[in-house]
């Protein structure tokens, strides 16, 4: 995330290496939606909902096929 004045080329952007990026302005807000969903996510999480780290990476580890 960076903000640009207009003018300036942003530091961010002199720190990337060679290649192609695509830019898009970022809203400056979230959407009601995506709020409340946030909302909800930390009121499950408060309340004793969610899984232990250790669950979620055994789930991911048993979902991806061994090469």
């Amino acid at each position: 995330m960076m903000d640009w004045d207009g003018h300036d080329l942003p530091d961010e952007l002199r720190r990337l290496p060679p290649g192609r990026y695509l830019v898009e302005a970022a809203p400056d807000a979230l959407t009601p939606a995506e709020e409340a969903g946030i909302v909800a996510g930390l009121d499950e999480l408060e309340a004793g909902g969610g899984i232990e780290l250790e669950d979620l990476l055994r789930g991911f580890s048993n979902a991806v096929p061994a090469r």
